[in-house]
Parts: C-alpha cells; sequence; structure tokens
C-alpha cells in the first residue's frame, strides 16, 4: 500500500513535503470556511415562519339592505369614495380609503346586516412581513431599526431587503410550540418589517427571513 501510494506521488511529482504542505492549506481553508459560516450564522436570527401582511378593511352596508350588484372584482385597486356595491334601497357600499380587493361576497339578492362585509380589501401602503421568532431562538437580539433580508416561496431565491419596523410585546396567539429538550412551552413573537416598494408581493404569501443584528 506504501509503494503504491508512493509510485503515485512520484507519477504526480509531488513531494511527501508539498503534500503535507497541501493537506495543512487544506485544512486551514476548511477552518476558515467554517469559521466564517459559523460568524455569518451569529451575526442573523433566521426564521422560516414569516409571511405577507396587511390589516384587512372590510366594507359593509350602513343599514340593513340587500345586496344588487357588486360593482368590483378582486384585484382590482379602488380609491377612495368610490362605490364598491349597489343596494336595494338606492344607496351604495363606497371605500373609505383606497386599497385592493381580496374577497368579495357576491350573494345578490341576499340581506346584508350593517358591519357584514361585501366587500374586503388591503391597503397596499398596509403590507409589511410578519416574522415568527422563537422567544429562545433570538429574540432578544431583535431591534427596531436592523436590516432584514427575506425571500418568498412564490419567488423562489429571490432577495428582497426590509427593516425591523416593530417587535410585539406579548406571544402570537396559538403559537405555542412543545419542547423536547427542555419539556417548556416555546412561544413565537411577531416582527414587523416594512419593506421597500415591491408590488409583486401580496398578501398572504409565505416567506422565510434573516434578521441582522
Amino acid at each position: 500500500m506504501e509503494n503504491k501510494k508512493q509510485n503515485m506521488l512520484e507519477r504526480l511529482k509531488i513531494t511527501p513535503a508539498q503534500l503535507k504542505k497541501g493537506l495543512i492549506i487544506l485544512f486551514l481553508v476548511c477552518l476558515a470556511i467554517g469559521g466564517y459560516y459559523f460568524y455569518i450564522v451569529n451575526q442573523r436570527v433566521y426564521s422560516d415562519k414569516a409571511e405577507i401582511f396587511a390589516p384587512l378593511i372590510t366594507l359593509s352596508p350602513e343599514q340593513y339592505s340587500v345586496l344588487q350588484k357588486v360593482l368590483v372584482k378582486e384585484g382590482d385597486r379602488v380609491v377612495v369614495n368610490q362605490a364598491v356595491a349597489k343596494l336595494s334601497n338606492a344607496s351604495f357600499v363606497v371605500a373609505k380609503q383606497d386599497g385592493i380587493v381580496v374577497k368579495i361576497n357576491d350573494q345578490v339578492g341576499k340581506l346584508f346586516a350593517p358591519g357584514e362585509a361585501i366587500v374586503t380589501m388591503v391597503n397596499p401602503d398596509g403590507l409589511r412581513l410578519i416574522v415568527h421568532v422563537a422567544e429562545n431562538k433570538g429574540l432578544t437580539f431583535v431591534r427596531v431599526g436592523q436590516k432584514v433580508v427575506f425571500t418568498v416561496d412564490t419567488f423562489g431565491s429571490k432577495k428582497f431587503n426590509g427593516t425591523v419596523e416593530e417587535i410585539a410585546q406579548s406571544a402570537d396567539q396559538s403559537s405555542v410550540v412543545f419542547s423536547i429538550s427542555d419539556k417548556r412551552d416555546e412561544k413565537d413573537f411577531s416582527i414587523k418589517v416594512k419593506y421597500d416598494n415591491y408590488p409583486e408581493l401580496f398578501n398572504g404569501m409565505s416567506a422565510k427571513a434573516s434578521i441582522y443584528k
């Protein structure tokens, strides 16, 4: 075996000293790569539980009314004071602010009560990335103003940029995760991230995010 090794080195014109030096360099390179990776990992708080979200805006009649016609469709951009539905009492349901229609209840002939949504919208300016971070997974390192880089499942590895805008002061509802290691309940906290203008991002899209310390 030793002779075969020696013959191979001779054919490659590599001396034992050169081989030793090469192995040392390879070890140092691997050590440097590992150290860099460890450094990068420890410079961020990562979560694969995130989504694009905006509060829903419900448009409904001010009094009991029968729906005659819906005047918009899902995906439409609506401006303030625009009529979105016609009612039986010669009145209309109008938008009180700009928004994008995300849901319609088009049951023509149905009697709708005040507060019962006919059209549901979101305000594009209110869209945020909501990142859920477990209390023992780096939450204490998160600060308002930190840089956030995230990907959205719909767009694969494409990266988007944002900034931490707000950190929830209470845990998410129904976010308890059972930890096998210490038999304690872990809770997630929501981090609100304001991001650059990305018109391709819509309410409800799933995402993964890295918050840089």
